[in-house]
């Protein structure tokens, strides 16, 4: 998992905060502007408040408002706009306005 914040904001990762420009959680742990901060289980449900350049998630929920672009390989995705693209493997997006495609091969999509 991957989040590029556009400016301050906070990210919830598994029922805990954080504020940080950069976020990832890789091997097992998450990684907070560089810092390790903790383990993380391998389904990653993730909920962004404020704004993010680009998103991406192998397994989990990702729940974000104004977003650059999400992919997600397994997970359901909810957000307001996207400027960019929403891309998951198998879930459902729900978002307002997507600036480029939308697409799931397993799961349902409603924006605009």
């Amino acid at each position: 998992m991957k989040i590029n914040m556009k400016g301050n904001g906070t990210t919830v990762i598994n029922g805990k905060s954080f504020s940080a420009s950069s976020i990832s959680v890789s091997d097992g742990e998450v990684i907070v502007d560089g810092v390790k901060v903790m383990e993380a289980d391998t389904i990653v449900n993730i909920e962004v408040h404020g704004d993010v350049e680009k998103l991406s998630n192998e397994s989990g929920t990702v729940k974000a408002n104004h977003v650059g672009s999400i992919a997600t390989m397994s997970g359901d995705v909810e957000c307001g706009d996207v400027s960019g693209a929403v891309t998951t493997m198998s879930g459902d997006v729900h978002c307002g306005h997507v600036g480029a495609n939308v697409s799931t091969m397993s799961g349902d999509i409603r924006h605009g």
